[in-house]
């Protein structure tokens, strides 16, 4: 497993996250038995969010672990807010409110990591500030980030927030590529060449902040995967296929590693609650694909070199 140290923070994190979402479909025992592979796997991190199973997915996390202090040691955990029914709310009193329903939920006195899910356009940035003062002080939070934001809505909210804000967590897999799409086909009069997220990708890079790329087996937004759709992405499969046949791993574990190879060192988070997929999935965390089949893999999802 190959490990992160994260910028302007403590945390060496694991470049593969266990995602908590769907969880719930996990009994208490399976759970358990999936949480303790990934750490034997080396995942480190793991990922949750208040609207996930409408916070029972925190709640089923804690109750199947006995959560000792060296347990809680080992891992990482982050967690979402901002998103609420219809709306999104970035204010002060829904922020604190969100993170101490959190913590009672995972039976934790505290996150590693907290980001703000989707962007509040009527976010007022120094009430941010404030509650995230707030959580830092009384030893609540110890990070935070942000989550499916562009580099411009960042910069407003660091002008205000005394903390660096470490993590941006961004949708990308092979079949969904906008961040890096318009830095290859710059200045051209193509659809590729539109700049829809600000040059985030690059941003990033810049900023010192990790992103976490979500969904990385999907095509579009939820539209299901694309490993195994030969309708669709049948040439992305078939020189999928035969590089995993080369290197002896599963189509999985070449998907994880195509974002892995990329040298922002991204952090992976998996959905899945299969453990055979999951140990796929890890695999993946250092296998270094060269710089022909990255960009192979690139064009065979439909996207063109100029």
């Amino acid at each position: 497993m190959k490990y992160i140290n994260v910028a302007n923070t403590n945390l060496k994190a694991s470049n593969i996250v266990m995602g908590c979402m769907r969880i719930t479909s996990l009994s208490e025992k399976d759970l358990n038995q999936f949480i303790l592979t990934a750490m034997e796997e080396g995942v480190n991190f793991f990922d949750h969010a208040d609207i996930y199973g409408g916070g029972e997915c925190e709640r089923h996390f804690a109750k199947a672990l006995d959560m000792t202090p060296a347990l809680r040691e080992k891992m990482i955990i982050q967690s979402k807010c901002g998103i609420r029914k219809g709306f999104f709310d970035f204010s002060k009193e829904h922020i604190l409110e969100s993170v101490d329903g959190i913590l009672s939920r995972l039976e934790t006195d505290y996150l590693d990591v907290l980001l703000l899910h989707r962007p509040d356009t009527l976010m007022d940035p120094a009430e941010v500030a404030e509650a995230f003062e707030s959580l830092y002080t009384q030893g609540k939070v110890k990070y935070f980030g942000v989550s499916n934001q562009n580099p411009a809505q960042i910069e407003l909210l660091q002008k205000y927030v005394p903390y660096p804000l470490v993590f941006n967590q961004l949708q990308l897999s092979i079949a969904h590529t906008p961040m890096i799409d318009s830095g290859l086909t710059v200045n051209m009069h193509i659809n590729q060449s539109v700049n829809r997220e600000g040059s985030v990708l690059e941003y990033s890079r810049l900023k010192d902040i990790t992103i976490q790329a979500w969904s990385p087996f999907q095509k579009g937004f939820f539209e299901g995967p694309f490993l195994g759709d030969q309708d669709r992405y049948g040439k992305l499969n078939q020189v999928i296929d035969r590089i995993a046949e080369k290197y002896q791993v599963s189509n999985t574990t070449i998907a994880v590693a195509w974002i892995t190879r990329h040298p922002a060192n991204m952090q992976v988070i998996l959905g899945t609650t299969n453990i055979e997929r999951l140990k796929d999935s890890c695999k993946g965390s250092e296998l270094s694909l060269t710089r022909e089949e990255w960009y192979e893999i690139y064009q065979a999802a439909g996207n063109m070199l100029p």
